[in-house]
């Protein structure tokens, strides 16, 4: 649980009854779906004028949070209560879409970090505007030969 998330509660827990329940029906017991939702969700939604929203959703916007902070697969699958990872991929996968570029783009960087000497990379680092990355060309079918991906790569012919 996120620390922001553990403050928060700490007063209420200290509240707990015996029976160990952390949110409790307002005449006691456990809360059921059926009423909270109609007598208490539902109002609050209308309340704060949002479009309609079902208490499982939290439970999307949490996975696609988690994601979206990097999380790793298996901590998410941990956090949803999943069976495996597997079935984590197949509800929210659409989610990491955009991590394919994210990993392009840090594979150039590394590239480049690797490639550009050391006196190059001071220099680069101290101006104000980062260098561009490229995109390496892809060979035409059945070529041979290796296309150079910056100046830095390129061998003058033999």
């Amino acid at each position: 649980m996120p620390a922001f998330l553990a403050d928060r509660l700490a007063a209420h827990l200290g509240t707990i009854a015996d029976d160990g329940l952390v949110f409790t029906a307002p005449k006691g017991g456990p809360l059921r779906s059926s009423p909270f939702r109609h007598t208490v969700w539902k109002p609050a939604i209308e309340e704060a004028d949002l479009e309609p929203l079902r208490i499982h959703d939290l439970r999307g916007t949490a996975a696609s949070l988690m994601i979206s902070t990097g999380a790793n697969i298996k901590a998410v699958q941990r956090q949803l209560g999943h069976a495996s990872a597997a079935m984590t991929l197949d509800l929210y996968g659409h989610l990491y879409e955009d991590d394919l570029d994210a990993l392009a783009d840090a594979l150039d960087r590394r590239y480049i970090a690797a490639t550009t000497p050391a006196t190059e990379r001071s220099q680069r680092a101290s101006s104000d505007s980062p260098a561009p990355l490229s995109r390496p060309q892809r060979a035409p079918e059945g070529a041979a030969e290796v296309l150079p991906i910056d100046a830095h790569t390129a061998k003058s012919p033999a």
